[in-house]
């Protein structure tokens, strides 16, 4: 362990560099501290000996090491309390009887990632544990429909599909009473493969143009079984952090907001909120990830915030406690 003042140094090196993204010296501190310039040097000196502070470079003042963050959330931060202004943004949200659980939960999550300038991330239930409860279409031309699926969880998502040829009204309200007469109650990411083996054996018998409208709903169902329970806003945010300012970099983070596979990697594992530092993480070494899971009449999901490693933990953790309080009440 470190001592008392090394604590309390420590505490303002990681809240300035969170501010201002500026390795901080010893002249910036002493006043705060009551010391001379040569005793903060040398306490710096210990930390950054005992891998809590960094250089950037000979020259410069210090910088959070990972080490310095896990110390810094683990023992010395207090989370904030929240502005009215904030509170009563999302308490809005939360009072609206109108909405639906998902819409509030994305919509806060929203809301949190303008506060944060940080991006954010819902996973609900699996697609598993949402079942087909109804499948709808409406016709935009002669090759192109719009297709909505509803769940027994009150889940919604629609997608324009363009089927290639004619097809007439008649023949997609076959295809949609087929599917809604076999399928219905079908787990999600089960619907594809029962599309597979159940209607298109027999669709040829009620449908001309069968071979499209089947190819078009098998497509829809595959995005469906995973779109249904992410959403992300503020994907871009990271673009705003001075630590982000390499075309390569940046790449790679979009890509994995892109990817399927690594977005399900931010799914919590319990239902306390945890912050994964760096390469803490399974996403990304360059960022933190702040993540709690929520448990709502047995229905499970993680709201997760994603961003640079000298976030405003304090900040976060409030917020994220507060949305987990609320739509869990």
């Amino acid at each position: 362990m470190i001592t008392e003042r090394q604590s309390k140094l420590l505490k303002l090196i990681v809240e300035e560099y969170i501010k201002t993204a500026t390795p901080v010296g010893s002249g910036a501190i002493c006043k705060i501290l009551d010391c001379s310039s040569a005793t903060i040097r040398n306490e710096m000196a210990v930390l950054e000996e005992l891998g809590y502070l960094e250089k950037t470079h000979t020259s410069s003042g210090r910088v959070p090491s990972e080490l310095g963050y896990r110390y810094y959330v683990d023992y010395l931060m207090k989370p904030k309390e929240m502005t009215g202004e904030d509170m009563l943004k999302l308490q809005t949200i939360f009072d609206n009887k109108q909405l639906a659980l998902s819409d509030v939960i994305t919509r806060s999550l929203e809301i949190i990632s303008e506060i944060t300038n940080c991006t954010s991330v819902v996973l609900g239930s699996d697609s598993s544990n949402n079942n087909l409860k109804q499948v709808e279409v409406v016709p935009l031309s002669e090759n192109s429909i719009i297709a909505i699926v509803i769940t027994d969880k009150g889940h919604i998502e629609h997608k324009q599909l363009n089927v290639g040829e004619r097809v007439s009204t008649s023949e997609m309200k076959k295809v949609v009473e087929l599917i809604n007469k076999l399928l219905v109650g079908t787990p999600l990411d089960e619907v594809s493969s029962k599309l597979e083996f159940e209607i298109k054996p027999i669709i040829g018998n009620y449908v001309k143009s069968h071979e499209a409208l089947y190819q078009a709903f098998y497509n829809a169902f595959n995005e469906f079984s995973f779109k249904s329970h992410m959403h992300m806003a503020g994907r871009t945010k990271l673009l705003d952090y001075r630590e982000f300012d390499n075309v390569n970099k940046v790449k790679e983070i979009l890509d994995k907001f892109d990817d399927d596979n690594m977005i399900k990697k931010i799914e919590a594992d319990d239902n306390d909120i945890n912050v994964f530092i760096g390469h803490e993480n399974n996403f990304d070494d360059d960022v933190s990830v702040i993540k709690t899971k929520y448990n709502i009449n047995g229905d499970e999901g993680t709201i997760a915030i994603v961003g640079p490693k000298r976030m405003d933990y304090e900040k976060v953790v409030s917020l994220l406690n507060f949305i987990k309080r609320n739509i869990e009440r």
